[in-house]
């Protein structure tokens, strides 16, 4: 049975995309449990980092579940399908805190562009990229997600990956900037359970203030306007607390208000 496995770990919220003998293809509910996480983390300030990861480590996720594509008997459908991926992806690149995609294996179509919506990614040797639907299925792809990849892989690289209808390696996903390590499979727990203590060490209203003025300037370019958030950080508690600890010689606890 598929599903999105969503556990709390401290300050860590984890989702496991779960669909075995399917290598993780998404299906309907799991797409409808991906757009929750947003309010999960937006109701609970103790969350620090989101980790979305593949179950079974076979895969990341393998596209959406081809077997629910056999109901589709008008082009309306497809409309419909892809303003739904599309409601995801807005959801997931809204997610106030860091999203860490843990990538074994393949992450295919819908794994492609859950990975592109994370801000980092931690991928093994093995794992590759790619939507080649014009290959395989002969759908297409909706705009939400081709912007998406321009912004991850640039313009050029995307739209080459997509019209040859190839897989980029991790290592090709590295170089591209899309990938942040690849990591050997027998360390990657390891490594990803450090990266995690990093990020949860820093201050979540900074990682916060972050993520919203990286989503301006990609709307807006460097025009964009963030008085309003420059000001909530620093106008905020953290801040203060931050200064006072520099100058003291001291570590500071940070409580994100």
């Amino acid at each position: 049975m598929s599903s999105l496995e969503v556990e709390r770990d401290g300050p860590v919220l984890r989702a496991t995309l779960s669909n075995p003998g399917r290598r993780n293809a998404i299906t309907w509910p799991m797409y409808d449990a991906l757009e929750q996480i947003e309010t999960a983390v937006a109701d609970d300030p103790g969350i620090r980092v989101v980790v979305i990861r593949g179950a079974g480590g076979e895969a990341f996720a393998a596209g959406t579940d081809i077997r629910q594509f056999t109901d589709f008997t008008t082009g309306a459908q497809g409309v419909e399908y892809e303003h739904r991926v599309g409601r995801v992806i807005a959801s997931l690149l809204r997610i106030r805190v860091p999203v860490v995609a843990v990538v074994e294996g393949p992450a295919v179509g819908a794994g492609l562009a859950i990975a592109a919506c994370s801000d980092l990614v931690v991928a093994t040797p093995d794992a590759v990229f790619g939507a080649p639907v014009a290959r395989t299925l002969g759908n297409t792809l909706p705009p939400a997600v081709v912007a998406r990849l321009h912004q991850r892989l640039g313009s050029g690289r995307t739209m080459a990956m997509l019209l040859t209808a190839r897989l980029l390696s991790a290592t090709e996903a590295a170089n591209a900037g899309f990938v942040a390590d690849v990591v050997e499979r027998d360390a990657l727990d390891k490594q990803v359970a450090e990266l995690l203590d990093r990020i949860c060490a820093n201050a979540p209203l900074t990682l916060a203030s972050l993520k919203e003025i990286e989503r301006r300037v990609l709307r807006d370019g460097a025009a964009a306007e963030a008085d309003d958030v420059l000001a909530s950080v620093y106008g905020s508690h953290d801040f203060r607390a931050g200064v006072a600890a520099f100058l003291e010689h001291r570590p500071v606890e940070w409580e994100g208000r």
